[in-house]
């Protein structure tokens, strides 16, 4: 299964790990376990089986056992929630600088934000994660959104806009979380095709409507104003709690299968990247809302 999370599919989180539980076992006829060759953990297995050892023959002992190091420890949901944690807390340092220093400058944080942008884009095409990657895009990134919401808060109309924006994001990903516990959300694979055509086609008219905006004025397509924009702004933000559930089945295939600790840092990239989109689209809903 793949997750419309481009992180998630680059690596281990892309491969075809099946639908497994919480560090359950994979179930019958499930696809063969990823990480099995590389983490000695991941096959349920006793690493120190082997001819060498004298305990696991039933021998009685005439040396010390010989010392075995793993290559890596398995990720396990604590690794998931702190690398989560540091890298939305540099988010949040990031946009307090950016609310603070460069409501002013938007300029400059545009520019941050498509910097970010680009370092999003090369972590997504290493083979491995690279943390300092990961909290340069939450620092830039961060930057460009606390400079925004600045400066949408100090319009006529949209003050508080930002921090309504930060708290409909939070509800929505609380909302999801219980949801897909819950089993009230299950993804499956038609779950999973169906997200990530529904949301290329969001993005084929986003960009279509920008470039109507472009080369014609006025609002476009009008895909992002009155009547229409709500709706659009609200497929936005439905969409973002879909990448969030098919973001959670990720993780958690991840740990059932005993996937290396350092894909951890991926997790916690890819649930990053998805609440930025939920909160853009939130707010933009919001600024409709509004009519500003």
């Amino acid at each position: 299964m793949r997750s419309s999370n481009p992180v998630f599919s680059r690596r281990g989180f892309s491969r075809d790990t099946g639908y497994a539980g919480f560090n359950a076992p994979p179930q019958a006829g499930a696809a063969a376990n990823p990480y099995a060759g590389a983490n000695p953990y991941a096959q349920g297995g006793n690493p120190y089986a082997d001819a060498t050892n004298p305990y696991a023959q039933g021998q009685p002992a005439t040396q010390a056992p010989p010392q075995y190091t793993p290559q890596t420890r398995p990720m396990t949901m604590d690794d998931v929630v702190a690398r989560t944690g540091m890298t939305l807390g540099t988010v949040i340092a990031g946009a307090t600088v950016g609310w603070i220093f460069l409501t002013q400058s938007l300029g400059f944080a545009i520019g941050a934000g498509l910097v970010a942008m680009v370092l999003a884009l090369v972590q997504s095409f290493k083979r491995k994660p690279s943390p300092a990657l990961i909290l340069g895009y939450a620092a830039l990134e961060g930057l460009f959104l606390g400079a925004l919401s600045g400066y949408l808060n100090g319009l006529p109309n949209m003050n508080g806009a930002p921090m309504q924006a930060v708290l409909g994001t939070m509800a929505v990903f609380v909302a999801m979380l219980v949801a897909y516990k819950t089993r009230i959300v299950r993804v499956t694979a038609r779950f999973t095709r169906f997200v990530m055509i529904a949301a290329m086609g969001f993005v084929l008219l986003s960009l279509v409507n920008v470039l109507f905006m472009v080369f014609a004025g006025g609002e476009g397509l009008g895909f992002r104003s009155g009547g229409l924009g709500i709706v659009f702004g609200i497929v936005g933000v439905v969409l973002g709690a879909l990448f969030l559930a098919l973001d959670f089945k990720q993780v958690e295939d991840g740990i059932a299968y005993g996937a290396p600790r350092e894909e951890s840092w991926l997790a916690a990239f890819g649930l990053t990247l998805t609440l930025v989109w939920i909160y853009m689209e939130m707010l933009r809903l919001i600024s409709i809302l509004r009519g500003d």
